[in-house]
C-alpha cells in the first residue's frame, strides 16, 4: 500500500500534463477545421 504514495501523485502529474497539452492544442488552433479533412477524403481531385 505504500506504493500508492508514489503512484497517485505521478498519475495526477501525468494527467495534468495531458490536460495542459490538450489546452495548448486548442489555444494554438490545432482543431480549426475538423470537418475539412473528413470531407476532403471523399472528393475526387482527378477530372476525367
Amino acid at each position: 500500500m505504500s506504493i500508492l504514495i508514489y503512484l497517485i501523485p505521478i498519475s495526477l502529474l501525468l494527467g495534468g500534463i495531458g490536460l495542459a497539452a490538450f489546452f495548448w492544442a486548442i489555444k494554438s488552433k490545432q482543431f480549426d477545421d475538423p470537418e475539412g479533412n473528413a470531407a476532403r477524403i471523399l472528393l475526387d481531385d482527378e477530372e476525367p
